[in-house]
């Protein structure tokens, strides 16, 4: 018999083992990933936080039953949270089959190593490819959620298979962030922000400012603080302190080069940076950004930032909704921006559409640094876009159904 107790006490012990191998985890993302230690102290030191919110989700899932068998498949951009992950799965009762991606293969043996002497077979891992899990996972008769963190592009074929599989999934995908600043700014806030949520991980997460939106009577201004405080960023020495490492991923960097090329193509000005050796790629800020370039378009997942200038509200919006990737957007300002706030919204959490909706972002910070507004996030806090960027395919009454917007792998293993 499932009781969320007694999966609470499970997690307490995990908490006590993760932190009695803090440093072990730390080291061993370095080696995998190669991402600076300031970030992955960080991180760990954040997820034991979120751990702590897990009593929480009691009162979320409250008279549901467990959905069964759940297949996770998760991302490299991250070590320790992607623990919440899983556990927010695994505490609604459920069994749990994860695979890490490939370039964390330690990363997942060190969290398997922690993972079995408490949770025994309840959590298992795979080291398969990532077609053959999903695969595997559809055809598989005690799976009954699929729970993938990748590209649109790769799962979007799969719409035909899941539905003849009458399995649930539920994806979470790309952003390319807006973050758009009016002239009446907390201008100092809002580019020490910036700075944090851009160049942690050297840029590869998914919730990285890619866009960044300047109202024109403070574009010269952000731009000059805003290349200062990356030069800063750029010749940093101290471990102890936010670095530029390698990107993990050569299609990353290959993409990197095509988007600073493409920029150059279409009249963007590389103001600073620009450089690549190897996989380290250098701070890079293009201004005069359009929206035909391809880093205005696609997600970046890399230390480069394209800037493009607006006149009014207006003009903010129509850029920041002209986008497949509708994740999240981090705002600064006052009227004009509350205002704009209130037109990108989307529902609290996620609900059917008829459609992939465009248009709406899944979180919004105001004048809110991401440290705070995503305080809680796959907790207590639901996150997930619209657009490409996340959404749930699952048979309700007998049908199939789109589902957009914030959620919570908790509430979304449940029935």
């Amino acid at each position: 018999m499932y009781s969320f107790e007694e999966n609470l006490k499970k997690i307490w012990q995990f908490t006590d083992s993760l932190l009695e191998n803090r440093n072990e985890y730390i080291n061993t993302t370095i080696n995998d990933l190669g991402f600076c230690k300031y970030d992955c102290a960080r991180e760990i030191d954040h997820n034991i936080n979120q751990l702590r919110l897990f009593p929480r989700i009691k009162a979320l899932i409250e008279g549901k039953k467990p959905a069964g068998g759940v297949a996770v498949m998760l991302p490299y951009d991250g070590s320790a949270w992607l623990n919440v992950a899983i556990l927010s799965a695994w505490i609604a009762g459920n069994r749990v089959v994860v695979k890490f991606s490939s370039k964390g293969s330690e990363i997942a043996r060190l969290t398997e190593r922690l993972y079995k002497p408490i949770f025994g077979e309840q959590i298992r891992f795979s080291y398969e490819a990532g077609k053959k899990f999903i695969q595997n996972a559809i055809n598989d008769n005690t799976t009954d959620v699929i729970i993938v963190f990748g590209s649109d592009q790769n799962i979007l074929p799969y719409e035909e298979a899941i539905r003849e599989s009458r399995k649930k999934l539920v994806f979470e995908g790309p952003g390319n962030d807006p973050f758009i600043v009016f002239e009446d700014a907390p201008i100092d806030d809002a580019l020490d922000d910036l700075i944090q949520a851009k160049y942690g991980y050297s840029g590869q997460t998914c919730t990285a400012p890619e866009r960044i939106l300047v109202q024109k009577r403070l574009y010269r201004e952000f731009i000059d603080k805003f290349i200062k405080l990356t030069e800063e960023i750029d010749h940093q020495t101290d471990p102890s302190k936010l670095k530029i490492v390698p990107i993990a991923s050569d299609f990353v960097v290959k993409r990197l080069k095509e988007i600073i090329q493409d920029a150059k193509e279409k009249g963007g000005k590389i103001v600073y940076g620009g450089k690549i050796e190897g996989n380290m790629v250098q701070p890079t800020i293009i201004t005069e950004a359009n929206n035909s370039m391809l880093g205005m378009k696609d997600e970046i997942f890399g230390p480069v930032s394209m800037i493009m200038p607006f006149e009014n509200r207006q003009e903010a919006y129509k850029i920041a909704i002209d986008n497949k990737y509708c994740l999240r957007a981090s705002i600064w300002g006052g009227q004009d921006a509350w205002e704009l706030v209130e037109q990108l919204k989307g529902e609290k959490y996620a609900h059917k559409v008829e459609k992939f909706v465009f248009g709406k972002f899944g979180t919004i910070s105001y004048n809110k640094p991401r440290r705070e507004s995503w305080r809680g996030a796959l907790v207590t806090r639901p996150i997930g876009g619209y657009g490409y960027s996340g959404w749930i395919w699952e048979i309700k009454a007998g049908k199939f159904i789109t589902k957009q917007g914030p959620k919570l792998l908790s509430v979304e293993t449940t029935v």
